[in-house]
């Protein structure tokens, strides 16, 4: 049965790169056009949005697309600080600082990080409790109300179960603006709580002994969220704690939140899901909402939406449906990714978005990795499609108000091959009072092209 699973995960998955590769998604032509596609200014959430790149620096751009400010620095991911976490501070953010850093966050390379002010100012620097530059900080961080930082961090070792050979493991790190660790978590000391069933962790140890280290961890946990106020705790669920800690791991297709009491796991989602070979849209349908959650693969950016906002409580998470799982998961045949938001108690699918609530085939919107969502104080939710650099905003119906491909390139590799790409993290939604009094901003409306007839002149 696993023989027949890795050849059906095979398939699946060059079928998968075939159908891209066929099809007019935003950035398969070798040509295509960069900056704001789509913009209408009645309809979208205006603001800043930021965003690192693979050329090395934090950009922020307009709703026209004009770069308004840029930072010298790469960041994973780079996110402008809340001014009401720092004094009311405008426009500070969290970078990684080390020279020669890799610009992809390498989990491994990542040797210093720290908060950045609008100038270029470093006003808090992180190099490991040691500042002998290890502090391996990745995917994701968060400046916490009490001044202290909560960083996602490798840790190089074995991991307990997995075998004798040192693997990169994540934990998170609570770290004083003093540079004192006050908390640490440590994934492999709670493997037992992530769900996975023996045939799955028979497939991680088989997977461990025979590969070399990954290069983003075993679980590639790549989102570390505080849950903060919400409802279900103040209807009295525990499990909900406002400082309690939601992570996901990418390859474990698995949504945890952690106790910040104990440390121990009181809430998952996954890692097993109902489902088969074919897509949960084409088997139930996609309107066929609030329904039980069903397979998601490789996701992103799990988070509870803050209070204040549309659907406040509620999961909100990027369902990239790319390859993962312990074994892998089966697959669409039709690849497509999902914005999925839950109700976390019942475990429903309450709202979802897929490339046919846009008018178009589910293909045309599709990331196998990386990417994430942002619910709106309009209702609108910001969407990164990041393997190819494409930000954009969508009502709740799944119209998109505003389309953004962003030009920036920088080296990557895949499979050990370089090559250049637009490949964007995580993409974050910038009110405008969150940076400098008078930062420049325009909002012309860009009517969407007809692709059919424009050429491009010559």
């Amino acid at each position: 049965m696993q023989r027949l699973s890795k050849a059906i995960h095979r398939f699946q998955s060059i079928a998968a790169l075939m159908l891209l590769s066929a099809v007019c998604v935003a950035e398969s032509p070798r040509i295509y056009p960069t900056g704001v596609t789509i913009y209408d200014p009645a309809r979208a959430y205006n603001c800043f949005v930021g965003f690192s790149s693979l050329d090395g620096h934090m950009h922020l751009i307009d709703m026209d697309g004009n770069e308004v400010h840029r930072w010298e620095h790469p960041g994973n991911p780079g996110e402008v600080i809340d001014p009401k976490l720092i004094g009311g501070a405008r426009g500070h953010v969290m970078l990684q600082l080390a020279e020669n850093g890799d610009p992809r966050g390498g989990i491994f390379t990542n040797k210093t990080v720290g908060e950045v002010d609008w100038e270029g100012k470093t006003v808090w620097q992180w190099s490991g409790e040691a500042t002998d530059g290890s502090a391996r900080q990745n995917h994701d961080w968060q400046r916490l109300k009490n001044g202290n930082t909560l960083l996602l961090v490798t840790i190089p070792h074995a991991v307990p179960g997995l075998g004798t050979k040192a693997i990169g493991d994540q934990g998170i790190q609570e770290v004083t603006p003093e540079g004192k660790v006050v908390w640490s978590w440590i994934a492999g000391d709670h493997l037992a709580e992530f769900g996975f069933p023996p045939e799955g962790m028979a497939y991680l140890r088989e997977r461990v002994k025979r590969n070399p280290p990954e290069p983003y961890g075993y679980l590639e946990i790549n989102d570390m969220q505080v849950l903060g106020p919400n409802k279900w705790f103040d209807a009295g669920d525990m499990r909900f704690d406002p400082d309690n800690i939601m992570i996901d791991a990418r390859k474990g297709n698995v949504v945890l939140i952690l106790s910040k009491k104990t440390g121990h796991v009181v809430w998952r989602l996954g890692p097993v899901f109902p489902g088969d070979e074919y897509s949960p849209d084409q088997r139930i349908g996609k309107k066929n909402v609030p329904r039980p959650v069903d397979q998601i693969s490789g996701q992103h950016n799990a988070h509870l939406i803050a209070e204040g906002l549309p659907g406040a409580g509620n999961l909100l998470l990027y369902d990239d449906e790319g390859g993962a799982g312990f074994p892998p998961a089966a697959l669409g045949i039709y690849a497509g990714s999902r914005i999925l938001e839950i109700d976390p108690v019942k475990k429903e699918i309450v709202w979802q978005y897929t490339g046919e609530n846009s008018g178009r085939p589910t293909w045309t919107f599709f990331t196998s990795f990386v990417s994430n969502a942002q619910r709106l104080p309009n209702g609108n939710t910001l969407i990164d499609e990041g393997m190819n650099g494409r930000i954009f905003q969508i009502t709740p119906q799944g119209d998109i108000v505003w389309e953004y491909v962003t030009p920036y390139v920088g080296k990557s590799t895949a499979d050990g091959k370089p090559f250049e790409n637009s490949l964007t993290y995580r993409a974050q939604a910038v009110p405008y009072d969150w940076v400098p009094e008078g930062t420049p901003h325009a909002e012309k409306p860009v009517k969407e092209l007809d692709v059919t007839t424009f050429r491009v002149p010559y």
